[in-house]
């Protein structure tokens, strides 16, 4: 063990690495703080730099930009009452609302200390349980991978969204999506239209950066909202009446970054639900549930440890089966493959150092995250001033520079314009964009993984339920599937 660690150091602590990871952190930092620029587009801006990078600093600029975006998305939330990313929208109002009230430096400093400590929670889990759930994944054979696909796409439609089928609209997208081409078992061109640019498939990256940057300046450019105005109050000590904070809260704290972990380790769910979830149950298990909205920190402290122990929990997934536990480890996975790191079992087999350097990267990301966000908080209202119409502009040029840098080529600028219209008008809709992503990302992995079991069963699709583990993902997705009808009925039989 002492060998494969001792290689992660000397990876991790170059001082290329630490240039790269502190350079990463302010970038990442600016995104949250802008509101509008989500941790998401954050990464997605950074795919192209990473095209230049070896796999360890590509990973520590991804790590520590989406940590420390999802924390500044607490400063203009909290200021402004605009979340910076959809993670703090959770509890953006109940931030503002103690703005008002004076206690700016006490929310601010919720935020980023709780981030911190659910970042390091969730990294420890990821530490425990990657490893443990890879050793058991050597074992796993297609019909198990088909179940565990199938499990996670179900799990993305029915938490990503309140209405399961336009859910199911978004993932059967991304499916098709992901058919298009020559990439498939059979090697038949699908949906190409005669287009040899098709033929390759659609690339994941510029699906990415469109789905996610383009429809935010797209968002953007139809926004009428008047700017609200900042809230000129000095801020200075946010590290005060921490501590008090902890020994008040170690339940919610435990509690929020368990949630988080769990909420993130489901594919498709990510550090929104997370802290979504959190915050509604930190209110429902609270003894002073009739504070929350009036500017009460207790939500904001539970929710805080959710949403960043939640990104280390969408890596778990991501290493250990090449499943996303969200968008961002979506665009991950498609970085590991770039970099020959193909996430899976056997990376802890071959390549131990390089887990233990993401192990590492994440501690250090949250650990420097506490430094960094203050001196952000400090300078928030500069960041804050920064004219979206000029900022606008510049991530636009970024997103075509990024999308034509894969494969030179107009094609994939086309395809980056043409999903993040679609992204636009899917959510305008209510249509949510997580399911597509899943869709496009684990479609090929369905595919290739029914067909294969159906080589094998010699058709028999009672195969699908020999093994001991894939009768159980089976019965699990079955379940998830058919139980929410099977209790309405039920309920309306017995109303009856």
């Amino acid at each position: 063990m002492s060998g494969p660690w001792a290689q992660a150091f000397a990876l991790v602590f170059e001082p290329y690495n630490i240039v790269v990871m502190l350079g990463a952190s302010l970038f990442g930092l600016f995104v949250g703080a802008v509101p509008g620029l989500t941790a998401t587009m954050a990464v997605a801006l950074l795919v192209p730099v990473t095209f230049f990078m070896a796999p360890i600093p590509a990973i520590a600029a991804i790590v520590t930009s989406t940590a420390m975006a999802i924390f500044s998305g607490d400063i203009p939330g909290c200021l402004l009452r605009m979340p910076g990313t959809p993670a703090s929208a959770a509890y953006a109002d109940e931030a503002y609302a103690m703005t008002k009230k004076g206690q700016a430096e006490l929310a601010l400093g919720a935020g980023l200390v709780f981030s911190a400590v659910g970042g390091l929670f969730g990294t420890a889990v990821l530490m425990v349980a990657a490893p443990t759930l890879a050793e058991f994944a050597l074992k796993f054979s297609s019909f198990e991978y088909f179940w565990l696909v199938l499990l996670g796409l179900t799990c993305a439609v029915f938490l990503t969204s309140e209405q399961p089928l336009k859910g199911f609209v978004s993932l059967f997208l991304g499916l098709l999506v992901a058919s298009v081409g020559l990439n498939n078992p059979a090697g038949i061109p699908r949906f190409t239209f005669g287009s040899v640019e098709l033929m390759g498939g659609i690339g994941l990256v510029p699906l990415m950066i469109g789905m996610f940057a383009i429809s935010e300046i797209l968002r953007y450019a139809v926004d009428t909202d008047p700017r609200p105005m900042i809230i000129d109050q000095p801020i200075g000590n946010v590290f005060k009446g921490m501590w008090r904070l902890t020994v008040k809260y170690p339940l919610q704290i435990l509690r929020g970054s368990a949630l988080g972990t769990l909420v993130g380790a489901l594919p498709g769910a990510g550090a929104d639900i997370a802290a979504w979830m959190s915050y509604a149950i930190s209110k429902k298990f609270s003894k002073e549930p009739e504070k929350f909205g009036t500017g009460h920190v207790e939500g904001i402290v539970e929710s805080g440890s959710a949403n960043n122990s939640a990104l280390a929990g969408a890596w778990i997934p991501a290493l250990v089966f090449g499943i996303p536990g969200d968008s961002i480890t979506a665009i991950v996975i498609g970085v590991l493959y770039m970099k020959n790191m193909n996430p899976g079992p056997a990376l802890f087999v071959n390549n131990p150092q390089n887990i233990y350097a993401v192990f590492l990267l994440f501690i250090i990301a949250n650990v420097i995250m506490i430094p960094l966000g203050f001196l952000c908080i400090k300078v928030s209202k500069q960041i804050l001033k920064v004219p979206r119409n000029v900022l606008m502009p510049v991530i636009l040029l970024f997103c075509v520079v990024g999308a034509f840098a894969i494969n030179n080529t107009p094609f994939d600028v086309a395809v980056m314009v043409i999903a993040g219209v679609v992204a636009f008008v899917l959510e305008e809709n209510g249509v949510p964009v997580a399911p597509a992503i899943l869709g496009v990302v684990l479609g090929g992995m369905l595919e290739d993984n029914f067909v294969t079991s159906m080589i094998k069963s010699d058709g028999d699709l009672l195969a699908f339920f020999d093994r001991p583990v894939a009768a159980t993902l089976g019965a699990m997705t079955l379940a998830v599937w058919f139980l929410p009808i099977l209790m309405r009925r039920l309920r309306r039989l017995a109303g009856i």
